[in-house]
């Protein structure tokens, strides 16, 4: 019999993210509410060990469509394969991991398949036999429960890290239904890609350190003489102060993130930024140096495991939702933190 349940494999150039494998863990967990395994769902060029990969992370069985059309990802093609192996099968569900891909591509297939879309899930149960998904809305403020009763399949989308990852097993074995894939004409092409700042990915860091616009505030710290503009001598303070937290992210594998009044006063690039305008993120440990806790930053990180607050306001919002708080200067206390961890872990 068929699986009923079905996980997409997202990759970027044959390469998967770890999202794929914990939305796969979260469509095993359902899977064993519904009697059914889960059939890997890979689409790309030349990405058959994908499914064998698949496999040892848990899936039962895995579908490869490959042509050398879908070398790149271009959500026009990838949902036209996807669509036409979700008619041909007809399974009940299909998770697929949150990403940047996946958005645009989800959204698509719901519409070919006249179905519903369920975003950013952090928790699925099953009732009925009827996934019911959790997630936050209002900025994280509330959680809502939807489901999608008269029309199949169910497309529901896990937020990242809300979900563990199952541990590979390489001796796991399953059957492969591998073909080439015929998508139709394509209106884009990718002409080629740029490599982001090196660093830790945000939305798969277990560990960030963020810096907010109070970063800036150490009027100790003099500007070079040739820094003459009021705004340009803020920028160059904001510099010295995310040094100080690239480097306590250094010595704990972290990611750096940043507020969006960070951002937007030009301290640190778009891409590292943290909130409902930037990346949500739920890592085991978050560090908020200098970030007041405006709530669109709250909703993109009240998911982490364990928040720690530092700010010299001791009525900053941040503190209301901080596991441990520290009311201080950041430039005393991060070179402090760095120091401390960096005897604690011998780097």
């Amino acid at each position: 019999m068929a699986d009923r349940i079905f996980v997409y494999v997202d990759h970027h150039l044959g390469e998967a993210v770890g999202a794929s494998w914990e939305a796969l863990y979260a469509a095993l967990t359902i899977g064993a509410s519904m009697s059914s395994g889960v059939t890997a769902l890979v689409v790309g060029d030349g990405v058959r060990y994908l499914a064998e990969e698949a496999i040892a992370h848990g899936a039962s069985a895995a579908i490869v469509r490959e042509s050398p059309s879908l070398k790149d990802f271009r959500p026009e093609l990838y949902a036209d394969v996807v669509s036409g192996v979700l008619k041909e099968s007809r399974p009940e569900v299909l998770v697929l991991p949150t990403t940047g891909r996946t958005r645009e591509l989800g959204a698509m297939v719901a519409v070919d398949m006249d179905t519903g879309v369920t975003p950013d899930a952090i928790a699925l149960e099953v009732e009925e036999s009827a996934v019911v998904a959790t997630r936050p809305i209002y900025a994280g403020k509330l959680l809502t429960k939807e489901v999608t009763r008269t029309r199949r399949p169910q497309i529901v989308m896990v937020r990242s890290r809300a979900f563990p990852r199952p541990t590979p097993d390489t001796a796991r074995k399953g059957p492969v239904d591998s073909a080439a894939a015929t998508p139709g004409a394509s209106a884009t092409e990718v002409l080629g890609y740029k490599a982001s700042d090196g660093g830790v990915s945000l939305t798969d860091a277990s560990v960030i350190v963020s810096g907010g616009r109070g970063v800036s505030n150490n009027g100790r710290l003099t500007p070079p003489p040739e820094i003459t503009d009021e705004k340009q001598q803020e920028i160059w303070r904001a510099h010295q102060g995310f040094e100080l937290i690239r480097q306590l992210a250094s010595v704990l594998g972290a990611a750096v993130g940043a507020s969006r009044a960070a951002v937007d006063a030009g301290y640190i690039p778009y891409a590292n930024q943290v909130g409902q305008t930037g990346k949500v993120v739920a890592p085991d440990l978050y560090i908020a140096c200098g970030i007041s806790g405006a709530i669109q930053h709250l909703a993109g990180m009240r998911t982490s495991k364990t928040i720690v607050a530092i700010n010299k306001d001791p009525e900053a919002p941040i503190f209301k939702l901080a596991r441990f708080g520290i009311v201080g200067d950041l430039y005393e206390l991060v070179p402090a933190l760095t120091e401390a961890f960096r005897e604690r872990l011998g780097k």
